[in-house]
């Protein structure tokens, strides 16, 4: 077998195109994933599409395996993690292990900054820290945040705080009716978490995202947060359409990921294949790096399909080059 696609096991639909489809947010991954297999089969490729947590897989029999939909890994950290160093030594990970170990912790945006690329300024509190966040708020000069896990995705444990005076309000609101400083420390209790000034701008213009195969950037979408919100995934009822994408977004992201490829080949890293360079404006208009998803950043290739066969032409040429 030339590639496995990743997969989670909640996705394992049709993935050939056989059975009926499926509407919503299912029938678009799956959509997604058979624009990449019929890319990778079009490019003389053997291709299978297996879930992570497949124990029947044997992965020393793969030439290599794609992340795709693997969307439960934060879910099942405790599973993913010891699976995720077991396979790195059986087969060849697109991207390679070390960027997937760097880029699953959000802490990888400070290494980004002291590269010299603009991201959105953060302040990064280690597990179990005693620190309240009407201090860290009072202290940063934020009166408006937004806090997050370092390894999370889907908006997972994220809220936004708005501080009026000793009043906090959390949007959204917890389902364990917790105030703001016992959530916070609930959160912190269990693991490491960033907070972000809050940019009005999403709400406004929404967040850019870019998407960058192999040296290209090749497409984008613009998402939008529903009416009442400030998360933009379609989890929480998000909207994302295709953007035309400019010369000054694609200036744009050629130099922050210039600046990532310089990250990784300091570090002795293989290049990545993929990355979504995801931007918020600020106050001053210019974009920042909310994130930088390489490990299995929904890439749309639905709206895009050329970009699909991008990435398998792409991947086939590293193959080759290592045979």
């Amino acid at each position: 077998m030339d590639v496995v696609v990743l997969t989670d096991k909640r996705y394992l639909g049709p993935s050939s195109g056989q059975g009926e489809p499926m509407e919503g947010y299912i029938d678009n991954l799956l959509t997604e994933d058979r624009l990449v297999m019929n890319a990778l089969v079009a490019c003389g490729l053997t291709v299978d599409r297996r879930a992570w947590c497949d124990n029947s897989v044997d992965w020393s029999q793969t030439k290599s395996a794609l992340f795709r939909t693997t969307w439960d890994y934060f879910d099942r950290w405790d599973s993913f993690s010891p699976w995720l160093h077991r396979v790195q030594d059986q087969t060849r990970l697109f991207n390679a292990a070390p960027i997937v170990h760097w880029n699953l912790d959000k802490h990888y945006l400070q290494d980004l900054e002291q590269r010299g690329v603009k991201v959105v300024p953060t302040a990064f509190i280690r597990r179990q820290t005693l620190l309240p966040l009407f201090d860290l708020m009072v202290r940063s000069g934020w009166s408006d945040v937004v806090i997050k896990p370092a390894i999370a995705g889907a908006a997972v444990d994220t809220y936004r705080v708005t501080r009026s005076g000793e009043i906090a309000t959390l949007s959204p609101k917890p389902s364990s009716k917790e105030d703001c400083e016992s959530l916070w420390h609930a959160l912190l209790a269990k693991q490491d978490m960033l907070v972000q000034p809050f940019l009005s701008h999403v709400i406004e213009t929404g967040e850019k995202s870019l998407i960058w195969i192999d040296g290209e950037v090749t497409h984008g979408v613009l998402k939008r947060a529903k009416s009442g919100d400030f998360r933009v995934q379609d989890d929480h009822g998000g909207t994302v359409a295709p953007l035309s994408v400019t010369q000054t977004d694609k200036d744009l992201a050629q130099d922050i990921m210039t600046k990532c490829l310089k990250h990784c080949s300091s570090q002795g890293w293989e290049a990545p294949l993929y990355a979504r360079v995801d931007l918020m404006r600020n106050e001053e208009g210019q974009w920042l790096v909310s994130e930088l998803e390489m490990v299995e950043p929904e890439l749309w290739f639905r709206f895009h399909p050329e970009a699909a066969q991008t990435l398998a032409q792409a991947l086939k040429a590293r193959l080759t080059a290592s045979a």
